[in-house]
């Protein structure tokens, strides 16, 4: 297979894949290794049963040929679709004991990834044409977020930080431990690189002002309420990059967008989201 599945490294990928095939399937399928012929043709539909934005299809191919390398997967849609009720989201070709083995894990990775695709969807659409990045955070499942995250793409958002490796975010904590706004953003700017912005969560005006002073380049306004958003874009007046965040729901976006922040950053883009209700048919492939 090729070294990138929809822009994620296969590696990973199939990691997640065989920790789900072990957690699954185990020493082996009871039920499926009974059938008079577990390698008679078979064939799969995957049918969505109701709405959905499609997010992993590829992912959900790469499951069935863990199990069988030649089985044929034919997506009729790409991630990012939308796929009405009761459409054929993929067609396959394989042993009735591959597809019956990885039917339940092949949905779970499309179910949940749809899920986030098409709750990012929802949120996206509320904002319209409004100049404003949506974005998502760091609560995701552990282990998944390189797919949780790209499912937030595909729903039309955009990633925040991948981990606490590729970017500095200093949050109320991280200011108490070093001692002040100031001190924390000097201590880091002497220590990383001249290309990495640094970020600071505040959660009042005072501590925008001190962001400000201290050279911040992202300034997070955090659980702060509408009109005190206002002040603090127009305190910041393009100083900094501005972003909201805590507790925003879809019909704040609008509200938000028209402030003049820059980034709204929304964990429910992604611990919000629910399995998709999407199922497969199996059928003998006949003599």
């Amino acid at each position: 297979m090729s070294l990138f599945i929809n822009g994620l490294h296969s590696g990973a990928i199939d990691h997640l894949i065989d920790l789900a095939i072990a957690e699954d399937i185990g020493p082996g399928d009871i039920t499926t290794s009974h059938l008079p012929d577990p390698l008679a043709r078979g064939r799969g539909e995957i049918v969505a049963k109701e709405p959905v934005v499609v997010a992993g299809l590829e992912i959900a191919k790469r499951v069935f040929e863990k199990f069988e390398p030649e089985v044929v997967f034919l997506p009729k849609f790409k991630d990012g679709d939308a796929v009405r009720a009761k459409e054929v989201m993929a067609e396959i070709s394989g042993t009735m004991q591959t597809l019956l083995s990885g039917e339940r894990i092949a949905l779970n990775f499309l179910q949940r990834l749809s899920g986030i695709a098409t709750n990012v969807r929802s949120y996206v659409e509320k904002l319209k044409d409004a100049k404003i990045r949506l974005v998502d955070t760091r609560k995701t499942v552990p282990g998944w977020r390189v797919l949780d995250k790209y499912a937030v793409r595909v729903g039309g958002a955009y990633n925040h930080r991948m981990g606490l490796y590729d970017g500095v975010l200093i949050k109320d904590n991280h200011i108490a431990a070093f001692g002040g706004i100031r001190n924390a953003v000097a201590h880091i700017r002497n220590q990383v690189s001249h290309l990495i912005k640094i970020e600071i969560e505040t959660s009042n005006l005072d501590e925008v002002s001190q962001a400000l002073d201290a050279g911040a380049d992202v300034i997070m306004l955090d659980n702060m309420e509408i009109e005190e958003i206002r002040s603090a874009v127009d305190l910041i007046n393009g100083r900094a990059v501005v972003e909201v965040s805590g507790q925003v729901g879809k019909g704040d976006l609008q509200g938000l967008a028209e402030t003049g922040v820059d980034i709204v950053s929304v964990g429910a883009l992604i611990h919000g989201a629910v399995f998709m209700d999407i199922s497969m048919r199996i059928s003998s492939a006949g003599p």
